[in-house]
């Protein structure tokens, strides 16, 4: 019986662990259906780009309300993950706070772990404050009904109660070696957690110790239920805002990808001493290529990292010309749509062992519909906004390419342009010819 908690410590770390090891697999399966592209260029900068954007923080503090209650949250996220290697260990091995032999060191450690619990809890106020009293303009934009409303509510919650757990199972930790209890050696300094020991006078050193130990196993249940509600959570970007931002374009934001068949061709048309009937023969069973993309499989794997990515911040929605004057689109749906038509497609995949069949559904129309897409001004500012590197312009140009070359679907004003560069070399219908006669008039 003396062993007894700590197996039953291990056997739930190990079920945490491998459930989060096996949705880990499901999101990079998901990932990698989507078509390949090389991104192994100019490494340096882009080890820059993560360690500036993603490490610290810069595009989140352009907002500096958001972005410093988020760097607190962020920091006391990373920060507080050093006490739970401490309750990990002590959780298997039976000990009762194992760093303690650092001394000053672990006292300092305690105290800044409990501050930033403190500024954390502050933090999740302000934000919940934010999205249900205030209701800033793009946390009730309609893709933010149902579940994804109630998903950054949960959230907030749970980082809450693990905070109020710490700062408990502390203080009662604290009364407990004030008792002088076996087993509670004197360790740690407990600059919040004092305050809350008034609230722990007149019990007993066993009511103590279950108040103690109760809060120690809800925490660190709570913290391995939190790890793997991650999956399901639009807080995936804490582990995938690194390799997110690490991949993001580098490029200039206006330089747009060519599609390299068609480059070809055009090359092939352009080069007077090319001889179009050396060119290799075409395997007449072969699929023909897709130009652009209705499905998520056509996009590439960084844009549906890019959907996985998303923090459903808005902050992107809230930039964009297009819905600040009551158009439809809003790129934060854009990736929205993207990543749960992905997770359907993968959900299939599951229930058929690792196949897809096709379920008569698309991204184009089922999710994303044209007039969405059209009404796109390709002018960045979605991209710029976004403070973990997400493309959304790039999913759309690639369903704008399957509307415009596959289903020759362009709004009339476009197919006029590209009938009159084709037939005028300009795109109004003017003859050349008769370009100058404004002159005359």
């Amino acid at each position: 019986m003396e062993y007894l908690p700590n197996i039953i410590f291990a056997v739930a770390l190990i079920a945490g662990i491998g459930f989060f090891v096996r949705n880990v697999k499901k999101l990079t399966r998901n990932i990698k259906l989507g078509r390949d592209v090389d991104v192994s260029d100019n490494k340096a900068q882009r080890w820059k780009n993560m360690a500036k954007i993603a490490l610290g923080q810069t595009k989140m503090v352009v907002r500096p309300i958001a972005g410093i209650m988020h760097v607190i949250v962020y920091v006391g996220f990373i920060i507080i993950n050093i006490e739970v290697l401490e309750i990990i260990l002590d959780g298997l091995f039976g000990t009762h706070r194992l760093f303690s032999p650092l001394g000053p060191v672990y006292d300092l450690l305690i105290g800044s772990f409990e501050i930033l619990a403190l500024l954390v809890i502050v933090a999740v106020v302000v934000f919940w404050i934010r999205r249900n009293i205030i209701r800033i303009q793009r946390f009730i934009k309609p893709e933010m009904k149902g579940w994804p409303k109630t998903d950054g509510n949960m959230i907030l919650y749970i980082e809450f109660v693990l905070m109020v757990l710490f700062l408990t199972m502390n203080a009662a930790d604290f009364q407990l070696q004030q008792l002088g209890a076996e087993h509670y050696k004197q360790a740690g300094a407990f600059p919040v957690s004092q305050f809350i020991v008034p609230l722990l006078d007149g019990l007993s050193e066993s009511s103590l110790i279950l108040v103690e130990r109760t809060a120690w196993w809800l925490h660190i249940l709570g913290i391995l239920a939190f790890l793997n509600y991650l999956y399901y959570s639009k807080h995936l970007h804490i582990l995938l805002a690194f390799p997110n931002t690490y991949y993001g374009k580098i490029k200039p934001q206006g330089q747009f990808n060519n599609l390299e068949s068609v480059t070809k061709e055009v090359k092939l048309m352009m080069d007077p001493d090319a001889d179009p009937y050396a060119a290799p023969a075409e395997d007449s069973t072969a699929e023909p290529e897709k130009f652009g993309a209705s499905d998520v499989m056509d996009l590439n794997w960084v844009q549906l990292l890019n959907a996985y990515t998303c923090t459903e911040c808005g902050r992107c929605t809230a930039e964009c010309p297009a819905n600040q004057t009551g158009k439809k689109l809003s790129p934060r749906k854009i990736m929205m749509d993207t990543r749960d038509r992905l997770e359907e497609v993968g959900k299939i995949m599951d229930a058929n062992k690792g196949e897809f069949f096709s379920d008569g559904k698309q991204l184009l129309n089922d999710y994303i519909t044209p007039e969405e897409l059209w009404a796109c001004t390709t002018c960045n500012a979605c991209v710029q906004a976004c403070p973990v590197s997400i493309d959304p312009l790039s999913i759309i140009v690639e369903m704008r390419r399957y509307l415009v070359m596959e289903q020759s679907a362009a709004p009339t004003e476009l197919n006029n342009m590209m009938s009159n560069i084709e037939n005028n070399g300009a795109p109004w219908p003017y003859n050349q010819m008769d370009r100058l006669n404004w002159v005359n008039e």
